[in-house]
């Protein structure tokens, strides 16, 4: 007798992704939950999404070694790819990530979560996404790992840094807004995912696509401004010798401007894209007719 390999239907439905109505409710119901964490939680995973969005960056710092021998175009794609990385340890391991959480509005449109709820988990996992990134500066930093060909690593970072510093206040804003509009299309889609191939898949090319484009991510960019204002500040003139950048042309990347300039607009950007473009649209589609049918009973 030859084994017998076929389904049970209850177990193919396990393996099934959700529709989007079920993937709309899915998320909801993942983002209240994340909302009424209690704070030590909320710190715990934070601090964990910040340091692998870091480590995403350090991933495609990497890979940007040498990539000026290559097509533009091919070279952000393979960066964004492995950046995805980052994203795709956040997913699988239910870390808290900022960009992510502010799709929360979804839980307080529904009236699930009050609004001193919802921003005092903003702040938290903010706050902790910024802790976990700048410990992987430091480590990064006092590793030597901007030593790495020739320096050559650390002048990725700093031209990389410094790009991001160039930006209009609106650009970064728009950016942000682009930014977080992808990375909310991957986690949203990724609660409708039923396998970790699904979830991987998922989290990997709109996250990828828009690295590759050059938008803005303000968890990101905790981690790879901070890491160049550290280099510039404590590279030696063997550095700027060996990778044979004039020092004079990153004197903007500061606290200062990185603030002003970049975290705050592409903050703003972050939860237009996230929380009202993907997190309030799609609860309007599927979330609020229903309530409203069930409200008119």
């Amino acid at each position: 007798m030859t084994p017998h390999t076929s389904a049970h239907p209850a177990d193919t439905h396990q393996v099934t992704m959700l529709t989007p109505p079920q993937m709309a409710r899915a998320a909801e119901d993942a983002l209240f939950a994340k909302a009424t964490y209690p704070p030590h939680k909320s710190f715990l995973l934070g601090l964990t999404a910040g340091g692998y969005i870091a480590l995403g960056f350090i991933f495609y710092t990497t890979s940007q070694v040498g990539a000026e021998a290559m097509p533009w175009g091919v070279a952000k794609v393979l960066g964004g790819v492995v950046f995805a990385t980052g994203l795709v340890l956040v997913v699988l391991t239910g870390a808290d990530l900022f960009t992510s959480s502010t799709m929360t509005l979804t839980a307080r449109a529904s009236g699930r979560i009050s609004t001193g709820q919802l921003l005092s988990n903003w702040v938290v996992v903010y706050l902790s996404n910024f802790l976990g990134a700048m410990t992987m500066v430091a480590l990064a930093y006092f590793g030597g790992t901007w030593h790495n060909a020739q320096g050559a690593w650390g002048a990725v970072v700093l031209n990389t840094a410094n790009l991001k510093l160039h930006h209009t206040w609106l650009e970064a804003f728009c950016l942000g807004i682009l930014c977080n509009l992808l990375v909310c299309l991957s986690v949203w889609a990724a609660y409708g995912g039923r396998t970790t191939t699904d979830k991987v898949l998922a989290a990997t090319m709109p996250v990828a696509l828009f690295v590759a484009c050059g938008f803005e991510h303000c968890v990101a960019n905790m981690f790879m401004v901070p890491l160049g204002i550290a280099i510039r500040e404590g590279a030696g003139p063997e550095f700027w010798a060996a990778t044979g950048l004039d020092a004079a042309k990153f004197t903007n990347i500061t606290w200062a401007n990185f603030v002003s300039e970049n975290l705050i607009p592409v903050t703003l950007g972050n939860i237009v894209g996230g929380g009202v473009m993907i997190g309030i649209l799609y609860w309007t589609i599927f979330q609020f007719p229903a309530r409203r049918a069930a409200n008119a009973r």
